[in-house]
């Protein structure tokens, strides 16, 4: 059967290529300049994540004006754009092909951009399923603390040697380089989905997740509050529905439960305290009533939310000895992250690969760590 050519997706209104060429020109003098100064510098795209890290003081340099999608080919499944376009125009020209992004990324706002999103390194409920935000980066264009524009990798996978740059920039926040233009891997979306409703205890959820992960089932998502565990699951509606029977509980009929969940405006979140982020193994053991006052967890066991009026040095530190890490998150106003501290191996090396990028600490300095 001879194959039918298919015409390339159509693209919204976007920079022409002059006017992308002036925005470039105009970002890295600043940061040439800024490299000559040792003036700070404060990487913005559209502030939806503005929270998620260290307040940072200097000049600002504004990626929102550099936005547009460079190039689409829903038949290899990877699209290119600059760092400035928003989130939702890529996730609707995707939807349009009956695509997505697989690492299923939080906006917190309307503004959220695909910079900013790559930056933070934040992935949704499809996380441990489908891959985490790095797993779908497959090349770069950045700027880095000399004002030199550096290409990494490509629109294809590829076995590489050496630090893998282009992923390396997923969760940096800026302090390693200016984000211009990133190329992701795309996936299809699942023809159905459909949500099950188990009531069980925290012990109950463990040993039921572990037995369903031994099983080829189309679990895309889980979550576990106030003893009811949510699971979806993702594929052909087949395969789907057979996966139900094995699972049993209740149908959710919440259509938007996934994304409220995503976008943390599930109940649990409505809350003005710090709430504390635990990664960890999902067979971790329970985190203690001494620390943990409120729970809902996700991602199988891996990702655990909690809320808790003990001390930061406890938190932190039982979460290293079951063998993961915590970070404490304040979506207020002037809200603020801090993270886990690195320790005596992870931070020289941290510091070296600063330094190759950012030898004069101008961008986004003490955003992860006050030493970076």
């Amino acid at each position: 059967m001879e194959a039918v050519a298919t015409e390339p997706a159509p693209l919204p209104q976007s920079l022409t290529q002059d006017q992308a060429n002036d925005q470039i020109q105009l970002l890295t003098d600043q940061v040439r300049l800024a490299f000559a100064k040792q003036q700070p510098l404060v990487i913005s795209g559209g502030g939806s994540k503005g929270f998620y890290g260290r307040p940072v003081k200097g000049e600002k340099l504004s990626l929102r004006g550099y936005q547009g999608i460079i190039s689409y080919e829903p038949s290899e499944l990877v699209i290119t754009a600059r760092a400035g376009t928003p989130l939702h125009i890529i996730e609707a020209v995707l939807a349009e092909q009956g695509q997505m992004l697989g690492f299923e990324p939080p906006h917190y706002a309307a503004s959220a951009t695909l910079g900013g999103t790559i930056a933070c390194g934040l992935s949704g409920a499809r996380r441990p399923y489908s891959g985490a935000a790095r797993d779908f980066v497959l090349g770069v264009t950045m700027i880095n603390g000399k004002g030199e524009i550096l290409r990494f990798g490509g629109q294809v996978m590829k076995n590489v040697a050496g630090y893998d740059v282009s992923r390396l920039m997923c969760g940096a926040q800026g302090t390693l380089g200016v984000l211009l233009e990133i190329s992701l891997k795309v996936i299809p979306m699942p023809a159905h989905e459909e949500t099950r409703v188990l009531n069980c205890t925290q012990q109950q959820m463990q040993t039921l997740l572990t037995d369903l992960g031994r099983q080829p089932l189309p679990v895309s998502a889980t979550l576990f509050h106030n003893d009811r565990l949510y699971i979806r699951l993702s594929g052909t509606a087949t395969g789907v529905h057979s996966a139900a029977q094995i699972i049993g509980g209740d149908l959710l009929s919440a259509d938007q439960f996934w994304l409220q969940a995503k976008e943390q405006q599930h109940p649990f979140f409505d809350s003005e305290q710090v709430c504390w982020r635990l990664s960890l193994p999902p067979a971790a053991p329970a985190v203690p009533d001494d620390i943990a006052k409120q729970q809902l967890i996700e991602w199988g066991g891996a990702q655990r939310w909690i809320y808790s009026d003990a001390d930061h040095c406890r938190i932190t530190q039982w979460a290293e000895a079951n063998g993961g890490h915590a970070i404490a998150v304040d979506r207020s106003i002037n809200g603020y992250t801090l993270f886990h501290p690195l320790n005596s191996g992870l931070l020289p090396l941290s510091q070296r690969i600063k330094q190759s990028f950012d030898p004069a600490g101008i961008l986004n300095p003490g955003r992860l760590y006050p030493d970076l």
